[in-house]
């Protein structure tokens, strides 16, 4: 008779198990020198890999033998998530690329939030195919931060990322009981994506593309902060350029805080025939029925809500040119001039000075007192070198900043880079050895160092 499925199945896996024993032997022996212990472990190893591996081997025979029709992944399948590009591809766009020094107004950190909010709620109902409307994301967003979430902001987030949702108003809403009735006009949210973002065939809102809109929201209002940066810069005495790809920190004196509050972008309203009547409307008709006092409150609420719609200029708060003081005068207006021109070249440099080098000035700026305790610890434990790990380790115990021994250490091989004539680093074996030359005079150590500093900081 004619061998079955099973049959060949069976001896697919024996097939198999015949092949990881066959790998097992390939592994090398067992030393010769080595303690019963040891034996015992690697004899452990081994079983714990026969065992794996004839696992493995029977699960591939299990598939091996499964007919074709029962699959549960077909093949064109399989062959098109092989095309898929790269991870370091399809999350480029999650690394961080704004430096630590453009820090924002507190304003702007709260709206970032409610957008991270808003965007996780709006993420859960759009991807259960519910619709979003201005309510639930409100109550939710309120939940998480303990903060007052209005429509307002909903127009801010969409004057800063006008490309974030598709905002409508919307009726014959199903409501469950929240108070609005199905026959009102709600405003409604839906995320904009793209067509390549879908699960299918329907459009998913994934925790990466989550992510990636946080940040593209972060970048705007970085920008928003920079245009006003920008016209800061503009009003000085005397004005400066900066490049925007080349900042990486605001202006010693440009006060984040006092950036205005974002405008919010306008938001779809309901036909003309469903809107709430305005306070100008409420006004004119209950006109000589209201109180004085209701009255003008009403008219002062009507004049609030046009200038509001009016929009603010986005001009920032910008310093005067002071005058000059009467301790200058006398002085030449060139001279003036050279110092303010100095001035603004050495700010400018620091408003466009890479993080690398901002740790290796601070660096530099701890060396001149790190220099004398390196010396007592070379005198106290009177040898000419000390191993490296000993070294960080007592000038970590002496040094008033608490600082792991990995920081340490930078900071000793920066004294080795700029002074290799008084401390050398020596790789011996599996050890590395830091020597000092004890005769140098202090003094002119902490000179040099100190003129390094200064160097790099004019840089």
């Amino acid at each position: 008779p004619l061998p079955t499925q099973e049959d060949l199945a069976g001896l697919r896996c024996r097939l198999q198990r015949v092949k990881a024993l066959a790998q097992l032997a390939q592994l090398p022996p067992v030393p010769a020198g080595a303690s019963p212990n040891l034996r015992s472990r690697l004899e452990q190893v081994r079983q714990l890999e026969l065992r794996i591996r004839e696992k493995k081997a029977g699960s591939r025979a299990a598939l091996g033998a499964r007919p074709s029709g029962d699959t549960g992944v077909a093949a064109p399948a399989a062959e098109a998530g092989s095309e898929k590009p790269p991870a370091y591809q399809r999350f480029h766009t999650l690394a961080q690329d704004l430096p630590p020094g453009l820090t924002l107004p507190y304003k702007f950190k709260v709206l970032a939030e409610m957008f991270r909010s808003m965007d996780t709620i709006a993420g859960m109902l759009f991807n259960r195919a519910e619709t979003i409307t201005f309510a639930k994301v409100k109550q939710g967003v309120q939940d998480m931060m303990r903060k007052q979430f209005e429509e307002r902001h909903v127009g801010q987030i969409k004057a800063v990322y006008p490309t974030s949702y598709r905002l409508r108003q919307e009726k014959n809403i199903p409501t469950f009981g929240n108070g609005v009735k199905k026959s009102d006009y709600q405003l409604t949210l839906e995320p904009v994506l793209g067509e390549e973002e879908k699960v299918d065939g329907r459009p998913h809102l994934s925790a990466s593309r989550l992510l990636e809109r946080r940040k593209e929201f972060n970048r705007n209002l970085v920008n928003i902060v920079k245009q006003h940066h920008k016209a800061f810069l503009a009003a000085l005495s005397p004005p400066m350029v900066v490049p925007e790809e080349k900042l990486t920190r605001w202006h010693p004196r440009f006060n984040v805080d006092e950036v205005p509050d974002i405008s919010p972008a306008e938001l779809p309203r309901p036909p003309q025939e469903d809107r709430l009547t305005t306070a100008q409307e409420v006004l004119s008709t209950a006109r000589g029925m209201l109180t004085p006092k209701m009255e003008k409150a009403l008219a002062n609420l009507a004049i609030r809500t046009a200038e509001a719609g009016a929009g603010e200029p986005v001009a920032s708060k910008v310093p005067s040119p002071a005058s000059t003081s009467s301790a200058l005068k006398g002085v030449s207006q060139a001279l003036l001039e050279r110092i303010r021109a100095k001035e603004a070249q050495k700010l400018q440099a620091l408003m466009t000075r890479e993080p690398q080098q901002e740790e290796r000035l601070a660096m530099l700026g701890r060396l001149p007192a790190m220099a004398r305790i390196l010396r007592n610890v070379f005198v106290a434990e009177k040898k000419q070198a000390l191993t490296m790990e000993v070294a960080c380790a007592r000038m970590a115990d002496s040094y008033d900043v608490q600082m792991p021994p990995g920081e340490m250490e930078k900071h000793l091989r920066l004294f080795a880079e700029l002074l290799p004539d008084w401390v050398g680093i020596h790789a011996v074996r599996t050890d590395t050895y830091i020597k000092l030359d004890k005769g140098k005079d202090l003094g002119l150590v902490t000179e040099r160092l100190t003129k390094a500093a200064k160097e790099a900081e004019a840089l």
